[in-house]
């Protein structure tokens, strides 16, 4: 059987936004959840509430008409709580006891694609696997579905017809906006600034950019930034030599993506990435490969150039969605392939998607190998201490992981970013809040979501074991355990997450996904027999 990415036939670059008409399967109408409830009390939990204050607990939250309205604290750890220190039940209300566990804001993801046609992805499996680890509000830069499909389902979910997450839907640079298939040629600051215009009337949250000419990129900020609109931009190395990440920043970029234009902009020896003189940017081995030797050729740690653009980013209000994530199979090919979750949760069309070919997006392995793996372990190194340097500065810091690509599976991925951010040198503490308040300043919601604080909406994340002390405890097949009786468990993986008051079943969900998955192989008689190789 040929690689079903064949049989698809439509070449995407999702990173880059390119629009699909092709009609995916949108999610179907809401069986899941419990709730929601005039009147909802969580019970005894332990909370870390996103804004880097410690653990504290037993809290009773008390949540009326999906807002917060108190966050009490009853009593001590170990010692029986005084019911006459709770808050009262009142009749119609709901009680949920969590006692001995503990309670997050509900996570964000600020780079999260909905799936599409090449990965043969269901709305229903991707949003199920984000809930399932947590995820309650996502942003997909670029709608690769179509804005008219993300607007749909965006919604869908406010109004909790369909069992996803909230979302923010940004539109790519220059899409079509008449339901036809492909992009327009924006090449002047007047036609830009039409397009912004007509992009807000349709009601897109937001545009995520490529790059393009100096005039018609500031003119398309700008013009955004009046209307009140984020943006993101995915520097791509074909505009970068004219407009890095500080040239975005500076015409009104709210955030980047990733880390392309970064690097350029601290070049103090050279103007241009030491490109091979046989590179070609549509191999996607000398593209990626390549761009694990980027960092190495921009200005040391801390030196002069380094500190400067830093500071100017920060004084910007700019964020940064690294998606350390997406690239680790780069540094660790056989690791990402091997991933205990993707006999089990990940669909054949997907995997098969990430197999190599020089044709489909991140999939770009002709020959990977040794070499390149030491070049991204070592870009990883340097890009990994500028993001902790900037969060120390004050900058803001988000967890994106962009799954759906290069063998990173939606929801599994975030648990990820986040071990990746500890490994940067971000406390535990300081990767919640990203994944959680700094997600929300960069979405413009952190006024409703982002922290457990009186006056915000009711997303929780609720789990059984510290994911302080393990965020592997996060990964929807847990955490390897041994038990005092010398036999192994697995622990963690969220119990609830609740979304607009509505408590979900993590675990379930979760299986819902291994149902699909299951029965999807069934149906075709697919099994995997060497990881992203298809007899």
């Amino acid at each position: 059987m040929k690689n079903l990415k064949i049989s698809f036939l439509l070449l995407t670059c999702a990173l880059f936004g390119l629009q699909l008409h092709a009609q995916i399967e949108k999610a179907p109408l809401r069986s899941e959840g419990e709730g929601p409830w005039s009147q909802f009390i969580i019970r005894g939990v332990t909370v870390i509430d996103g804004t880097l204050s410690p653990p504290i607990g037993p809290v009773d939250i008390v949540v009326e008409n999906n807002k917060i309205v108190s966050v009490q604290v009853v009593g001590f750890p170990g010692m029986d709580i005084n019911p006459n220190r709770r808050p009262q039940l009142k009749p119609g209300g709901k009680e949920l006891n969590a006692e001995g566990m503990y309670l997050l804001p509900g996570f964000v993801d600020t780079h999260a694609h909905i799936g599409g046609i090449p990965q043969g992805t269901p709305a229903e499996y991707v949003y199920k696997l984000w809930l399932g680890h947590g995820i309650t509000t996502i942003c997909d830069p670029g709608s690769g579905n179509g804005i008219d499909w993300v607007l749909d389902q965006k919604n869908k979910s406010n109004n909790n017809e369909i069992t996803a997450p909230r979302i923010k839907a940004y539109n790519w640079f220059g899409n079509n906006l008449n339901g036809e298939r492909g992009r327009m040629d924006i090449t002047t600051p007047e036609a830009a600034r039409e397009w912004v215009r007509a992009n807000a009337k349709k009601g897109a949250d937001g545009i995520k950019f490529g790059g393009g000419l100096p005039e018609v990129m500031t003119a398309a900020l700008d013009e955004n930034k009046k209307l009140g609109l984020r943006s993101k931009t995915h520097h791509a190395q074909l505009y970068v030599g004219r407009w890095n990440v500080l040239n975005s920043a500076r015409a009104g970029l709210t955030s980047m993506e990733h880390w392309y234009g970064l690097p350029e902009a601290m070049f103090e020896d050279r103007t241009v990435q030491d490109y091979s003189l046989d590179y070609n940017y549509q191999n996607e081995q000398d593209r990626f490969g390549e761009a694990g030797q980027l960092w190495a050729q921009a200005a040391k740690p801390f030196s002069d150039k380094w500190n400067a653009v830093m500071d100017e980013l920060i004084s910007l209000d700019f964020s940064i969605s690294p998606t350390m994530v997406i690239y680790e199979a780069n540094r660790d090919l056989q690791r990402a392939r091997r991933a205990e979750w993707h006999e089990e949760y990940t669909l054949p069309s997907l995997w098969d998607f990430y197999a190599p070919s020089r044709q489909s997006h991140g999939s770009y392995w002709h020959y990977w190998g040794t070499e390149q793996e030491i070049n991204w372990k070592q870009n990883y190194k340097l890009w990994m201490t500028f993001l902790n340097e900037y969060k120390n500065r004050g900058g803001r810091v988000t967890v994106g992981t962009d799954a759906g690509f290069i063998y990173q599976l939606y929801g599994f991925a975030y648990p990820r970013e986040m071990e990746l951010m500890r490994e940067a040198g971000f406390h535990p503490l300081e990767v919640i809040k990203a994944a959680t308040l700094n997600g929300a300043e960069a979405l413009g919601m952190d006024d409703q979501i982002g922290t457990v604080t009186a006056g915000k909406l009711a997303d929780f994340v609720i789990v059984e074991e510290n994911p302080l002390e393990n965020f592997k405890a996060l990964y929807g097949t847990g955490a390897i355990q041994l038990q005092e009786d010398n036999t192994i468990e697995r622990v963690g993986g969220v119990k609830y997450t609740i979304k607009d008051g509505i408590i979900y079943d993590a675990k379930q969900l979760l299986e819902d996904v291994k149902k699909i998955v299951k029965d999807t192989k069934a149906e075709t008689g697919y099994k995997i027999t060497q990881p992203g190789i298809k007899d």
